[in-house]
């Protein structure tokens, strides 16, 4: 088994990953190869934070587009968050792995309310953690959700896990000549205008020396590798 650069890290993942070939809700062969792959890396001894987003069931801006109004369309994907948050813990304890949700809005006993000491003592006693319900606000995204608790819980790195393998001069699906970086600042994220994530998560990222690592989840074994430190996806840094 491989050994992990990092002790702490926070895994964000995307809600769509999980319906696989489906147009909507879980692909249990998805979430077992999560599983599995979480399950990996916290035998090399990394200390696991979550968080899920909540487009395989319900997005909030898609939500406004379609007559919803915008607040209560937003607090439906937070409850898509934590329905996704559930689906892979059961993934993941069914495997043998210890795993606590914990939701930043209070829904006993569905999970525990969230608060960054809570987080932590359940990490250093070797739970994977899954934060769900994103920031509890509207208006904001899981992506800023994760850079928000990836701050909060100490980690060292972010690591997105999408369907591409880093990040692109332009959208590889639809640009054939798109090139691929290895390295990026996030200042030439946001100068370029390259659709990874938010700029309120890019900017928290930034202000709180949080590093980002876009990878392909989907790839089986990509998460050992790139928590070994392999090059594989693309760094993003200061």
């Amino acid at each position: 088994m491989a050994t992990a650069k990092y002790k702490r890290i926070l895994l964000k993942l995307s809600g769509e990953s999980l319906q696989g070939e489906q147009n909507y809700g879980h692909d249990v062969n998805v979430l077992r190869d999560y599983a599995e792959q979480i399950q990996r890396i916290q035998q090399m001894g990394v200390e696991i934070g979550i968080v899920i987003g909540g487009g395989n069931i319900f997005r909030g801006i898609q939500g406004a587009g379609r007559g919803f109004d915008r607040v209560k369309g937003d607090q439906m994907g937070m409850l898509a968050t934590i329905i996704n948050s559930l689906a892979l813990q059961s993934a993941l304890e069914s495997l043998g792995v210890k795993c606590k949700v914990l939701t930043s809005i209070r829904m006993e006993p569905i999970g525990e309310y969230y608060s960054k000491a809570k987080a932590i003592e359940y990490l250093e006693a070797g739970y994977v953690v899954i934060i769900g319900g994103g920031t509890s606000n509207p208006y904001f995204s899981t992506d800023t959700a994760s850079a928000l608790r990836g701050i909060e819980i100490e980690a060292e790195v972010m690591f997105k896990g999408t369907r591409v393998d880093g990040i692109y001069t332009a959208d590889p699906e639809k640009d054939p000549t798109a090139t691929k970086f290895d390295t990026i600042t996030f200042d030439e994220v946001i100068d370029r205008r390259l659709k990874v994530m938010d700029q309120t998560a890019f900017t928290l990222c930034r202000e709180n020396h949080l590093s980002l690592i876009v990878f392909d989840m989907d790839t089986v074994g990509n998460l050992e590798k790139v928590v070994a430190g392999e090059n594989i996806g693309t760094v993003v840094t200061e």
